[in-house]
């Protein structure tokens, strides 16, 4: 077993033993593996080898932004967290649809948050999830391109790096099939609410992580992904899609609670059905920037 893999399989162990609360997590830890797991198992086998036997190892890495979102680091500090949170989401209602689609349109994070605050919002109460997911898109195909062009010896060191990379991107594409993740509705329904949706603070918890751990499987998810993986030729286009997609499901999302509460004992098929088909979405997406960052790698 190479250093790199024995490493991750010590901190897999320690994993098991240290509990970390489990409400720290979008998707909740599980969900966030399960994506992981089921993008790498349908990879194609034309990706490298080295990737296609990694399957632990990004289904580990999936949740680790959340990871860093420690109560213990934040109540000595909360730098880390502060730079970190508005990462995990885009509130996309926060601004006018013009302006939505200029702020995605800013040629990086900086100008995007010049657009948001143009328009009298504080950009972190609107989030960077779209930028986060292109910048580590960006990275991977990098990392590729070094990996093409290192010498055998360097070779293993461009590996771990691509390994944790494509982990860490896969946590924020993850949070992009989340409709909670999309939306200021991220946590019961706030505002004018005709339809009578949830309004309870746990909403958020019981949807991914509370029913995620009770009811999902990788093995409800994978049968859903396309075989075929895609390559984009924009990230960015295929980025902005993808959560405006996602963002289009916040209300059936609420449709769904309220007619059979997403818990740890809901048994409604449609329920399952929407969660189940969420992860897979991003499991998808996962599995095409993974992909695409490949592919596109070898380009001159």
């Amino acid at each position: 077993m190479s250093t790199r893999l024995t490493v991750l399989a010590a901190a897999i162990g320690a994993a098991t033993v240290i509990a970390v609360p489990s409400a720290l997590f979008a998707w909740g830890e599980v969900g966030h593996r399960i994506t992981g797991e089921a993008a790498a198992l349908a990879m194609p086998p034309d990706m490298p080898r080295f990737f296609r036997g990694a399957v632990r190892e990004l289904s580990y890495l999936n949740p680790e932004p959340d990871r860093w979102r420690d109560r213990a680091e934040r109540s000595a500090d909360v730098a880390l967290d502060g730079v970190n949170a508005p990462d995990h989401f885009i509130n996309m209602e926060m601004v006018p649809p013009a302006v939505l689609t200029a702020a995605l349109a800013a040629p990086d994070r900086y100008a995007y948050f010049d657009t948001i605050k143009q328009a009298g919002v504080e950009p972190s109460k609107m989030g960077f999830l779209p930028f986060r997911m292109l910048e580590l898109s960006q990275r991977l195909r990098e990392d590729f391109r070094q990996w093409r062009a290192a010498t055998d010896s360097a070779r293993p060191f461009v590996e771990a790096r691509i390994i944790d990379d494509a982990g860490v991107l896969g946590h924020y594409v993850a949070d992009g099939s989340n409709p909670a993740h999309t939306s200021v509705q991220y946590n019961g329904w706030t505002g004018q609410n005709p339809n009578g949706y949830a309004t309870d603070r746990q909403m958020h918890f019981r949807f991914e992580t509370q029913y995620v751990e009770n009811h999902i499987t990788t093995a409800d998810v994978s049968p859903l992904i396309n075989a075929t993986p895609r390559v984009f030729p924009d990230f960015r286009r295929a980025i902005d899609e993808y959560l405006m997609t996602t963002h289009g499901q916040v209300e059936q999302m609420y449709k769904l609670d309220k007619a059979h509460p997403f818990n740890a004992t809901t048994t409604d098929a449609a329920d399952k059905a929407f969660v189940a088909g969420r992860l897979a979405a991003g499991a998808q997406m996962l599995r095409d920037i993974w992909w695409t960052a490949w592919v596109t790698s070898a380009a001159k």
